[in-house]
């Protein structure tokens, strides 16, 4: 395994960027609806941040060097610190916290599909939806 501290860190800056821009909005608004006044914008950041991070060293170190069913426990261990921080952040339950993750899901996918089919509608096509005016 080669270690470029400079790539490492590059990627994992454009990793936390991207995340906070594209899942930290999805989180915070499944957290108001499921957790109340509890779920701060803030929060959602932090969340996605502190997530992002240990995501990415669990992903980038482990699973190179495991592999077979020890990757998926590896995998297992991050959605349960996942869990661990909308629980904190949010202040609530652990099913809660798995519902607010799932319903953040949901409402990203939703929210995306609308906005290609808005893109398809306009003529900018983005590969994976139908053109509705090809008939």
């Amino acid at each position: 395994m080669n270690f470029d501290l400079v790539t490492i860190l590059l990627q994992l800056i454009v990793n936390v960027l991207v995340n906070l821009i594209f899942v930290a909005p999805f989180l915070w608004i499944a957290g108001r609806l499921l957790a109340g006044k509890n779920a701060k914008f803030t929060d959602a950041l932090w969340i996605v941040l502190i997530g992002t991070v240990v995501f990415y060293f669990f992903n980038y170190f482990l699973t190179d060097a495991l592999s077979g069913f020890a990757v998926l426990i590896a995998y297992i261990v991050m959605l349960v610190i996942w869990l661990a921080l909308v629980k904190h952040f949010f202040d609530c339950g652990w099913l809660k916290a798995l519902a607010i993750s799932i319903i953040a899901v949901v409402i990203a996918v939703i929210i995306l599909l609308i906005i290609a089919f808005i893109l398809a509608l306009i003529g900018i096509g983005t590969g994976w939806l139908p053109n509705p005016f090809n008939f």
